[in-house]
């Protein structure tokens, strides 16, 4: 039970004005412990609910208070709404951990705003499109997998960077696939049934990466092997299995290639790649994917959804350290 005052009704973050005073349960992201000009102990983290994210800031906290509160989990606070350089951020007065129930698990974790079985039908559709036999047959062999595609339908794309919401990752990768049909045809010799099928795969290690049935983290397994590697193993896996039990033969370098694709979409090994690019499909797909995040986040930070968010003043976000700049918000051709 919370040792701060009663709850209010709860106003979620997309709702929120400056100088509300603000109780209630939020769900807390890369809480870190900060030092002031005067060394003096803060708290820095981001808040969030289902239906946004916002910077949180406690300017006085012993590390001992902070020892306690988790670096991702949940709190009930107590805190004023700030407007800061044209946004909004909470200026935390207290701050404990919180064990959410059920129902109020379902306010707290953010989910994306396209109905799931939308997105499955669009991304069994463009699969459908891929026509070399053996790599129909290896996307079969993924989509019958029932508990893979359960968890792909609501594991995020990430942890906090890109789609960091339940259906994230189904999102992000029908994004990817419908992107993969405009491009492929501008490029006549790119090989359109690896691109698309190399996006399928180049994900889905996410699914045994992420926890998402609480506040977002990694797993034993994520931290331990991660996503790339752990896709380019279940490749093998898949690969194996359609050749033991369908009897389908693939070409010399299919797979292997496949594997390149998600061993390298990251570009570069500072983030995350086991090996750059080094076939013209992977370019690719590590282009697009990084079209896809990147566009993302700028519209996240510049233009998020709250309303009214350019009237308090600052045309630039704070330096966003993904993107490693600070970001112009308003639309230029906006009234």
């Amino acid at each position: 039970m919370s040792t701060l005052s009663a709850a209010r009704p709860r106003r979620y973050i997309r709702d929120l004005q400056p100088s509300e005073y603000v109780t209630g349960i939020f769900c807390v992201s890369n809480a870190q412990l900060g030092r002031t000009k005067n060394d003096k102990p803060f708290l820095k983290c981001l808040l969030k609910d289902k239906t946004g994210e916002v910077p949180g800031r406690m300017w006085s906290i012993e590390p001992e208070q902070f020892r306690r509160l988790p670096t991702e989990g949940f709190v009930y606070l107590e805190g004023e709404v700030q407007a800061y350089q044209g946004d909004l951020q909470i200026i935390v007065r207290g701050i404990e951990p919180h064990q959410p129930s059920p129902e109020e698990l379902a306010e707290l974790l953010p989910v994306s705003p396209r109905p799931v079985g939308e997105m499955f039908a669009e991304l069994t559709a463009l699969l459908g499109t891929v026509g070399h036999p053996a790599m129909k047959a290896l996307v079969k062999v993924y989509l019958d997998d029932q508990a893979l595609i359960d968890a792909l339908k609501v594991c995020p794309a990430a942890k906090q960077m890109h789609h960091a919401y339940l259906g994230g990752l189904l999102e992000h990768t029908v994004q990817l696939l419908r992107l993969a049909d405009a491009v492929c045809p501008l490029y006549p010799k790119i090989n359109r049934d690896v691109v698309m099928v190399g996006l399928f795969l180049h994900d889905l290690g996410k699914t045994r990466e992420i926890v998402y049935d609480r506040a977002f983290a990694y797993t034993d397994r994520g931290e331990l092997i991660g996503h790339i590697v752990d896709g380019a193993i279940m490749l093998h896996d898949r690969a194996q299995r359609v050749m033991r039990e369908q009897g389908v033969r693939f070409p010399r370098s299919a797979i292997l290639v496949l594997q390149h694709i998600i061993l390298s979409h990251h570009g570069v090994p500072e983030y995350g790649a086991a090996k750059v690019p080094m076939t013209p499909e992977a370019i690719l797909v590590s282009l697009l994917d990084n079209l896809d995040a990147k566009t993302f986040m700028a519209l996240a930070a510049a233009r998020p959804d709250r309303e009214g968010s350019f009237d308090m003043g600052g045309n630039f976000t704070d330096r966003h350290w993904a993107l490693e700049t600070k970001l112009f918000r308003p639309d230029p051709l906006a009234d």
